[in-house]
């Protein structure tokens, strides 16, 4: 069966859109792929941040990926696993300064950094991040990474600095890992349709995957439409992204009855928000469910993911014995 490897940072909840962009996917993965994922809190340092949070949010992640379906043993904390920095340090003897100052994410990362706090540190490991990136993914062997059209860039290093570590020993060791593109629906904030659902933005801007009822519909009936008056036949940004909400849902036959009503020009945008309020609170109602039966056995459901990390790094600290032999690095052993 082959790998895949996928990831996410610890920085509060789950919104809709990570769900729909990520969560989605991994769960529907399992079983098709050996699949390995990681709350990455190491990933998590190279910004501003409080240890009390970090430490608060990595279990938050992972109970609310574990609430959404992925299976218990398919999921590690990177931190328990510490042969991903040390792969880090290995790979990056492998990689450019050049190729690192051309990655977009550090660029954008450090506008951030800066809006926060113009006396703000821009640290060395914000640089480095896409090498501990590339060891995440090439301490399992994973033949693909679920990523989308803006990652490519990081996961074309990881595959430059396999080819690059082959090259060096003579060794066919580290795969080329492919991207594996799934279908992502471009989910837009509802109080602003011009710009990408986020975190970033503030409240107003994201659902809460793990939001009460009465919040996530009034957050949808106060989305922003337009006046109703389209004489080019063009549907607005906001009133398209309520479409893509139904159809992410699998909601298809409101998806289908509302377009018909809008193509005939007798679409209420009442009715319309009306059924993706439904279907929303009909989706995240099941995950807050898990969630609450996760929190009911926390100590039990710790335990479990303490294990299965243990268990993963079992593998990564196979892949690190024979990356030391490989590379001529000292050993315990004769």
């Amino acid at each position: 069966m082959q790998r895949i490897l996928s990831g996410i940072q610890p920085t509060g909840d789950l919104h809709l859109g990570n769900y729909f962009g990520a969560i989605k996917n991994w769960v529907t993965q399992q079983g098709k792929f050996e699949c390995t994922y990681g709350v990455v809190d190491y990933h998590s340092m190279t910004m501003p941040y409080k240890a009390e949070t970090l430490r608060e949010n990595t279990w938050r992640m992972v109970y609310q990926v574990l609430a959404c379906g992925v299976e218990v043993d398919n999921l590690f904390i990177q931190s328990l696993i510490p042969e991903h920095a040390e792969l880090c340090w290995i790979l990056s003897c492998f990689c450019s300064y050049g190729e690192l100052t051309r990655m977009t994410q550090f660029k954008d990362k450090t506008e951030q950094v800066k809006e926060q706090s113009k006396d703000a540190m821009i640290s060395s490991g914000l640089f480095l991040y896409p090498v501990l990136q590339a060891a995440d993914i090439l301490i399992y062997h994973a033949d693909y990474v679920p990523i989308g059209k803006d990652q490519e860039q990081h996961l074309e290093l990881s595959r430059n600095i396999a080819e690059r570590f082959n090259y060096q020993f003579g060794i066919e060791y580290f795969r080329h890992p492919e991207p594996l593109y799934t279908e992502v629906p471009k989910l837009l904030s509802l109080a602003n349709p011009e710009k990408k659902m986020s975190k970033s933005l503030g409240e107003k801007h994201y659902i809460n995957l793990f939001g009460d009822e009465k919040s996530i519909t009034k957050q949808v009936k106060s989305a922003v439409t337009d006046s109703g008056e389209n004489p080019a036949g063009q549907m607005s940004p906001g009133v398209k992204n309520l479409f893509e909400l139904l159809k992410a849902c699998d909601e298809m036959d409101a998806y289908h009855y509302n377009m018909a009503q809008w193509e005939a020009g007798n679409l209420q945008y009442g009715s319309l928000k009306g059924d993706v309020a439904k279907a929303l609170v009909e989706l995240t109602g099941k995950f807050r469910q898990n969630l609450e039966s996760i929190r009911q056995n926390e100590a039990e459901v710790k335990e479990k993911v303490l294990q299965s990390s243990a268990r993963i790094r079992l593998r990564a600290q196979k892949t690190m014995a024979e990356v030391r032999e490989i590379t001529g690095l000292t050993t315990l052993w004769h």
